[in-house]
């Protein structure tokens, strides 16, 4: 999963203190990733350098100054492109693909779109490891037969994912509401 990009689609709806980002993070995507705060605050300043995020202001308290990050142009081009770019196909690619599609729900942008893409790329690795499987060595036909079970399965989610997207749309929308967040 790329912390970073997470980080700019959280970032996208409001601006935010890397604290919040951190519990948005968890409550969000913690089950699959744990994110220390450390790496929040040091990720938060690549993206400054880079010019992706930038701070808006910093507040002073009782403890460290803190620092209000909002996502910039640039970073919302950088977040598009990674949103709708299908990932290769590799170990953590539910992973990966479940915070694209929250994110893309979150966003108001397509999520069917993200879905198509990765069963695409799916669909053509799926070809490849056919032929594999018919004429490869021993070792190489019971590894193309591993992640060929794998990408099925995986499939079988983008499948059921795509077709709940509506409610889910919904659902999140509603928890927002709920919570006071902005969508």
């Amino acid at each position: 999963m790329s912390v970073p990009h997470t980080l700019l689609g959280l970032l996208e709806p409001v601006p935010q203190h890397g604290y919040t980002l951190k519990r948005e993070y968890d409550a969000r995507f913690g089950g699959t990733r744990e994110l220390k705060f450390g790496q929040v605050y040091a990720t938060l300043s690549r993206l400054e350098r880079d010019g992706l995020a930038r701070v808006l202001a910093v507040e002073s308290g009782d403890g460290p100054d803190r620092r209000r990050y909002a996502i910039t142009a640039s970073g919302v081009t950088e977040l598009e492109h990674w949103l709708t770019t299908p990932q290769e196909v590799g170990e953590h690619t539910p992973g990966e693909l479940f915070v694209k599609v929250t994110l893309s729900l979150m966003s108001g942008r397509s999520a069917a779109a993200v879905l198509d893409g990765q069963r695409a790329v799916h669909l053509t690795r799926l070809r490849e490891l056919a032929d594999i499987r018919r004429s490869g060595e021993i070792t190489q036909r019971l590894a193309a037969d591993y992640e060929t079970a794998h990408l099925k399965a995986d499939l079988t989610w983008i499948e059921t994912a795509g077709a709940r997207l509506e409610r889910w749309s919904a659902d999140l929308n509603q928890g927002e509401s709920a919570n006071g967040s902005q969508p």
